[in-house]
């Protein structure tokens, strides 16, 4: 099969490659790859690497976002049959989904509801369940509250607005420039001292990390959160409490945010579309772009 492979960690040489077809694990399914997601940081993560032992796994394929259809079913897997349309996270410490058929873990998988085409599915994972967790999870978001959201035309942000919109939470995005969205309530410019003119709010979404978070841990109301993706706070709110955390695969949220795709109250952000021998380049692409293998 056809990958896109990484195999110096200095050069982070990514280059188009044979390798053999994945072979299914006890509990894995075999994917046909249709649309693949990725992270430009992820060639520095250390899982990209080396595998859950430690052991050097290079070269490596990248991209932990896929959406596909059912291969093959290894051992023991259920829940799952072949033929189905699926999306999903894949484990950090083995090949990606930057490939024509990559071996996932079943219970990282939801199905993929008909309607719903492969490139928008393969763009949610990350950002989807990285807003979920940081909002509902880890800050408990509730109807009424203000969130903060730094970042908010990215990825994880413009998917987070739109979340907390829907839950009934005052939303302000924050900026280099406003991204002319309808899923804040307010936007600011991140320039002079516009945050601290915000005033309190109930919970902050960072995924900036830096001088903004932190500065905006003196934005929280007494008992307030604030949440970090980029690496863990290094200044505690005086009321409240800041957490950093690493997204999780979650069936059950998949699914969620599914029906929401399906329903067209949420829509992640898609900037560009290339093929997978173009993959290579696409880390370089300002936005956010899916990586599309099968029409």
């Amino acid at each position: 099969m056809q990958a896109i492979t990484v195999s110096d960690r200095e050069a982070l040489d990514l280059s188009l490659t044979e390798l053999p077809h994945p072979h299914a694990a006890e509990n894995d399914v075999i994917v046909q790859v249709h649309a693949a997601g990725f992270t430009r940081g992820e060639l520095t993560w250390p899982g990209t690497w080396t595998d859950r032992a430690g052991r050097d796994r290079a070269p490596s394929v990248p991209g932990h976002e896929v959406s596909g259809v059912v291969a093959e079913l290894g051992y023991g897997t259920t829940g799952l049959t072949v033929g189905q349309r699926v999306f999903g996270l894949t484990d950090w410490t083995r090949d990606g989904s930057l490939a024509e058929y990559v071996a996932v873990e079943a219970r990282n998988l939801a199905p993929l509801p008909t309607g719903i085409d492969h490139v928008t599915a393969a763009a949610l994972p990350i950002s989807g369940l990285t807003a979920w967790q940081a909002l509902f999870d880890h800050a408990h978001l509730k109807a009424g509250q203000t969130v903060l959201i730094h970042g908010v035309g990215g990825a994880v942000g413009s998917v987070a607005a739109q979340l907390a919109r829907e839950a009934g939470a005052y939303v302000i995005g924050t900026g280099r420039s406003n991204p002319e969205s309808a899923f804040v309530d307010q936007f600011i410019t991140l320039e002079g001292d516009n945050l601290e003119r915000v005033g309190e709010v109930d919970v902050v979404l960072d995924v900036l990390g830096g001088e903004i978070r932190n500065r905006s841990t003196a934005l929280l109301r007494p008992g307030g959160t604030l949440v970090t993706i980029p690496d863990p706070p290094t200044v505690q709110p005086p009321a409240g409490r800041a957490i950093f955390f690493v997204v999780e695969p979650n069936r059950t949220q998949l699914a969620q945010l599914a029906d929401r795709l399906r329903q067209g109250t949420l829509t992640p952000l898609v900037t560009k579309v290339r093929p997978l021998t173009e993959a290579a380049n696409a880390f370089t692409d300002p936005g956010r772009t899916i990586i599309q293998l099968t029409p």
